[in-house]
């Protein structure tokens, strides 16, 4: 079977399933595993050192994949060369720029002459519909399912989706929730024309940099063992819980404040759990997704299976057996 879509024509993939930025874990391993498996793979920019630690890593992707492949811009963790990396991935030719946690303005406007293909990660209908007008060339909408840092309104994918696909005319990418092949002919159903996974990609055997620790923990937790921090400075954002978070939670409850929470959610704090194992002194990012993650594949082997149950659902569909 084939999966057309207007995604994969515009990113020139084989699947529409883009694995997401994932804060220091999305780098040349496990981009070039998504992309040599028909995806889309993703290095994440802002956790890298600096410019040349970028160009280096788009360059090791290279090596390892003559796929497309995308570089994530995660505009919350600015830095004093945000423009300067925008530029190196301009100059690098990387074929596709995603843009997450603030206004993708600027960005689209230096990727236009240079006619990258540009995702806008969005969590309403209002920002999917100001993306469109800047110039975006496709929007993933993430719902509060998801990992990692979400949007305000508390709205689930599923009904998050089809509000935007009916407010957008450019091609939608469902996000939040998803980790199986049937998740992804959800999607599908709902008018998304591919998908956005995190969390699931995760929990592969390429995703190198995560801890074994880590990577257990989203096999054994169940969906309820997430939950959502730094909602009281207005940036909510789901981890796994765990006693480190609920510290975090009890600081946000009496002290409401960046300032009370600063040491709590830095990325310094991120990685003692995710790089080091050390669970109790970090938190972890993870969608409630993470109660369908039972194993720890190999990339290829997770997107064959997904499309095997995708293909196995398609003829269920044609057959006109929806049991």
């Amino acid at each position: 079977m084939t999966w057309n879509t207007r995604l994969t024509e515009l990113l020139q993939i084989k699947y529409p399933i883009i694995q997401g930025g994932l804060a220091y874990l999305g780098y040349a391993e496990l981009a070039s595993a998504v992309s040599n498996a028909g995806g889309l793979g993703q290095i994440t920019a802002m956790s890298l050192a600096g410019v040349e630690e970028l160009r280096r890593e788009i360059q090791r992707t290279r090596i390892w994949t003559d796929k497309p492949f995308g570089v994530n811009f995660a505009i919350g963790m600015h830095s004093a060369d945000f423009e300067e990396r925008v530029q190196a991935a301009i100059d690098e030719k990387v074929p596709v720029i995603s843009i997450t946690g603030g206004n993708p303005a600027g960005i689209l406007e230096m990727l236009q002459p240079a006619g990258i293909k540009s995702l806008v990660l969005v969590s309403s209908r209002r920002q999917a519909q100001k993306a469109e007008q800047l110039g975006a060339s496709a929007v993933i909408v993430v719902g509060q399912e998801g990992g990692g840092h979400l949007g305000r309104d508390d709205v689930g994918t599923m009904v998050l989706v089809p509000q935007v696909v009916d407010s957008v005319s450019i091609p939608v990418v469902a996000s939040g929730g998803i980790g199986d092949g049937r998740g992804w002919m959800a999607a599908h159903a709902l008018g998304a024309e591919g998908i956005e996974m995190g969390t699931r990609f995760i929990a592969t055997q390429e995703c190198v940099d995560a801890s074994a620790s880590y990577k257990q923990a989203l096999v054994d937790s169940a969906e309820t063992d997430t939950t959502i921090i730094k909602r009281s400075i207005g940036a909510p954002g789901r981890v796994l819980r765990n006693a480190y978070v609920d510290q975090i939670l009890d600081i946000e409850h009496r002290t409401p404040t960046y300032e009370a929470l600063r040491t709590y959610i830095s990325g310094e704090a991120n990685k003692r759990w995710i790089y080091e194992g050390r669970q109790e002194e970090g938190f972890g990012w993870a969608g409630q997704v993470t109660g369908m993650i039972h194993d720890i594949p190999t990339v290829g082997e997770l997107i064959g299976r997904m499309v095997n149950e995708a293909e196995g659902i398609r003829r269920k569909w044609a057959a006109g057996n929806n049991s």
